[in-house]
C-alpha cells in the first residue's frame, strides 16, 4: 500500500478540487437560470416560481438516488470509477440541458444530472482522505471544497455573458476536459488492501444492522442540514423574501448565489485551518453553527430593507455555512474503508435530497400560520429553528473525528 501523502498539495488534491468546481457549477447553474429558462419557455412569474421548486426537488431526488448508487460502487468497484462514471453521466446530462424545450423535459434531464453530480464530491473527499496524511487530511479536504464552491461563482459570470442554454453547453464542456486530467490520478491504497482482503464492501444495509452504526449515519446526515436550509431555500428564494420583507428593489437570486458562494469558498478553507488549529472537527463545527444562527437572525430581521443589504446578509450567510467541507471530512472519517466511499458519497446527497422535505415542512406551516400577518416568513424561519436545533443535537452525539486512523474495516 502506498504512503500517504504529507504534503496538501498533491495532484488528487487538484483533480478531486477541479471536479467539486464543475460538480457546484452544474449543481448551483439551474437556480441561476431558473428565472430566465423557465420564462424563456413561456411560464408565468407564478408558475416559474412553482416549477422552479419541483425542478429543484427533482434534481435533489436525482442526488439522493445517484448518492447511494455511486456511493455502494465507490466502496465495490473503487474511488476512480466514481469520478470517472459521475462525470462523464453529469457531462452528457449538462450538454442534454441545452436541448429542452419543456419544463417537464427540463425535470426529467436535471434529475439524470442530479444521478450524476452524486458521485463527485464522495468520491474525491473519499480518495483524498485516505492518500493524505491523517494530521493534514482536514486543510486538503477544505482546499477542494474552497476551490469546488467557487464554481457558483464561475457559473453566474458565466451565465452574465452567454445564453442559459450554452451555459449548460460549457458546464459539459468543462467536465470532459476534466477527464484527460483524471487519467493521472492513482487509487487509493487502503481500497486495494480492503479489496484483496475479501470483507464484505459498499453494504448499504450494515449502516442499519447496528445501532452504534446507524447513530453516526444519521447524525453525519443531519449535522449538514443547516447548509441546505441555507442555501436551498433563503438564498435560492431570496427574491420572494425581499418582496416579503417589503423590500422594493429588485433582488436577483443568482446574485444572492454568487455573493454567497463566493464568502462560502473563503469559509470552507478557513474552517480547515480553524479545525487543524483547534485539533477538533466538532468545536470548529459549533462555531459556524454560532455564525450561521447569527446570519439567520439578521436575514429575517429585513423589512423594508435594501437589495445591497440582501446580498450583504447572503454573504454572511454563505460565510456562516462554510463547514461543508468538514461535515464531509468528518462522514468519511466515520467508517472504516469498505464503507467510506459510500458514507461520504451518500451523506451529502442525503443532505441535499432533504430540500424536498425541507420545501414539505416549510409549506406545511405556512398552511399552520395562515392567520399570522406574514406566513411565508414566520414559516421560514419556524423550520430554521427545527434544522438548526436538530443539527446541533446531532453534533453533540457525533464523536470527535480529528487526526483518526482510517486504515481499518467495518
Amino acid at each position: 500500500m502506498q504512503k500517504t501523502s504529507t504534503s496538501i498539495f498533491t495532484i488528487t488534491v487538484l483533480v478531486a478540487a477541479l471536479g467539486y468546481f464543475v460538480d457546484i457549477y452544474d449543481l448551483l447553474l439551474f437556480n441561476i437560470v431558473r428565472i430566465d429558462s423557465l420564462t424563456e419557455m413561456g411560464l408565468s412569474v407564478a408558475e416559474v416560481k412553482t416549477r422552479g421548486e419541483f425542478i429543484i426537488s427533482i434534481q435533489m431526488l436525482g442526488l439522493l438516488i445517484g448518492g447511494i448508487i455511486w456511493g455502494i460502487m465507490g466502496d465495490k468497484k473503487g474511488r476512480l470509477s466514481v469520478l470517472f462514471g459521475s462525470i462523464i453521466l453529469y457531462s452528457l446530462a449538462n450538454i442534454a440541458n441545452g436541448f429542452v424545450q419543456t419544463p417537464n423535459q427540463y425535470a426529467l434531464i436535471r434529475f439524470i444530472a442530479g444521478i450524476g453530480l452524486a458521485g463527485e464530491l464522495g468520491a474525491g473527499i473519499t480518495l483524498v482522505t485516505e492518500l493524505v496524511n491523517k494530521e493534514k487530511r482536514g486543510l486538503s479536504t477544505s482546499l477542494v471544497a474552497g476551490i469546488g464552491l467557487l464554481g457558483a461563482v464561475a457559473a453566474f459570470f458565466i451565465s452574465q455573458n452567454f445564453n442559459w442554454r450554452i451555459c449548460y453547453f460549457i458546464g459539459g464542456g468543462l467536465g470532459f476536459c476534466l477527464l484527460l486530467l483524471r487519467i493521472s490520478v492513482f487509487e487509493s491504497g487502503m481500497f486495494t488492501q480492503t479489496k484483496l482482503s475479501g470483507v464484505s464492501r459498499g453494504n448499504f444495509s450494515m449502516f442499519f444492522t447496528s445501532g452504534k452504526r446507524f447513530r453516526k449515519y444519521a447524525c453525519a446526515i443531519l449535522i449538514g442540514l443547516p447548509t441546505w436550509y441555507v442555501i436551498g431555500l433563503l438564498i435560492a428564494f431570496s427574491n420572494n423574501f425581499a418582496k416579503e420583507f417589503g423590500i422594493i428593489e429588485t433582488v436577483l437570486p443568482k446574485v444572492s448565489i454568487m455573493v454567497a458562494y463566493a464568502f462560502i469558498s473563503i469559509s470552507d478553507l478557513l474552517a480547515g485551518f480553524v479545525s487543524q488549529w483547534l485539533k477538533s472537527r466538532k468545536k470548529a463545527l459549533y462555531i459556524f453553527y454560532i455564525l450561521t444562527i447569527i446570519s439567520i437572525i439578521f436575514f429575517f430581521n429585513q423589512q423594508n430593507g435594501t437589495a445591497a443589504g440582501m446580498y450583504v446578509i447572503c454573504a454572511a450567510l454563505g460565510f456562516a455555512t462554510g463547514f461543508w467541507a468538514i461535515f464531509v471530512t468528518m462522514a468519511a472519517e466515520q467508517f472504516g474503508t469498505n464503507l467510506r466511499a459510500t458514507a461520504a458519497t451518500t451523506v451529502p446527497n442525503m443532505v441535499r435530497g432533504s430540500v424536498p422535505l425541507i420545501f414539505l415542512v416549510f409549506k406545511w406551516l405556512q398552511t399552520v400560520f395562515s392567520a399570522t400577518l406574514h406566513p411565508y416568513i414566520t414559516a421560514a424561519w419556524v423550520t430554521g429553528v427545527l434544522v438548526m436545533v436538530t443539527a446541533i443535537i446531532a453534533a453533540y452525539f457525533t464523536e470527535e473525528t480529528f487526526g483518526k486512523d482510517l486504515n481499518y474495516t467495518e
